[in-house]
């Protein structure tokens, strides 16, 4: 029972990172139909961001990462979308071809200005070490991300319901038909959101700093589970996004406590695809209306 219990933040913090990784996806993916492969080289691109900033801020190198990820990524994600992926909406098999290259080039750029072999970040010394709760051993590192992970889900809910951007946006995603007709620029609302979704991976990427090392392939790594959340929670939604996270980071963490971590990934994905055969619109459905 006490180690099943020292399970629960180890589930609760892979709930959070990937959280993270498929907040951003979520929408860029929900709202334009963009199969965006290259979104995981946004989560590198976070993480060599505080890489870099260690050496020249210091200590509180983390805190000054997190916004500073948020502005790499997001204008790389927007330069993309605005030069190459506004080209292909509609043909989401393009997409896919495109970022998937696109994802090739910018790692294979990391590798020419980083090399090839993995960097490690170090964590403040704030984040080392851990707290025992009730006999259950919290690491500050796992605590820190989790309270991101909700900062960043608080962030989008509040720019969604009571900002006239992201209001634009839930329309977007219900209708983008009607809201075309309704004056709204569908362009522009595309570019805020894909600039919104790669700020969000860039973050996620500071945050994947302090589970493990940073190299050119750390995006692949998590590709894969972004869109696992993104396909189980439901296209566009954010609270289907935070329960897919958390049904599948508790599911991840109590099997990998039972097999090992590579059986344990291919169990989730069984699984995900058995819950989409019953749901297939996932966790959250977009509710619309019918004559029938």
């Amino acid at each position: 029972m006490a180690a099943l219990a020292n399970q629960l933040p180890i589930g609760l913090s892979i709930a959070a990172v990937l959280l993270l990784i498929a907040l951003g996806l979520t929408f860029t993916f929900g709202q334009m139909g963009v199969v965006n492969m290259a979104h995981g080289e946004f989560i590198m691109v976070g993480a060599y961001t505080a890489y870099l900033l260690q050496g020249a801020v210091g200590g509180q190198s983390l805190l000054v990462a997190l916004p500073v990820a948020f502005a790499v990524a997001g204008l790389l994600g927007l330069l993309l979308e605005w030069s190459l992926i506004r080209r292909f909406y509609g043909r989401p098999l393009d997409t896919l071809l495109l970022t998937w290259g696109m994802s090739l080039v910018l790692q294979q750029l990391a590798r020419d200005v980083f090399g090839a072999p993995n960097v490690q970040v170090t964590a403040p010394a704030w984040l080392v070490g851990g707290v025992d709760v009730l006999g259950v051993r919290l690491p500050h590192n796992r605590v820190f991300i989790t309270a991101l992970a909700a900062l960043c889900v608080l962030g989008v809910w509040l720019y969604l319901a009571k900002l006239p951007q992201g209001k634009r946006m839930r329309a977007v995603v219900q209708n983008r038909e009607l809201a075309a007709c309704s004056g709204i620029a569908t362009g522009r609302v595309d570019r805020s959101t894909f600039l919104l979704g790669s700020g969000l991976a860039g973050v996620a990427g500071v945050a994947l700093t302090l589970v493990g090392p940073v190299g050119p392939g750390l995006g692949t790594f998590y590709i894969v589970d972004a869109f696992l959340v993104v396909v189980a929670g439901g296209l566009g939604r954010l609270r289907g996004a935070v329960l897919a996270a958390l049904a599948l980071g508790f599911l991840n963490g109590y099997l990998e406590f039972w097999t090992d971590a590579s059986l344990a990934k291919v169990l989730v994905f069984v699984a995900v695809i058995a819950f989409l055969q019953v749901r297939p619109q996932g966790m959250v459905a977009l509710r619309g209306r019918s004559l029938g």
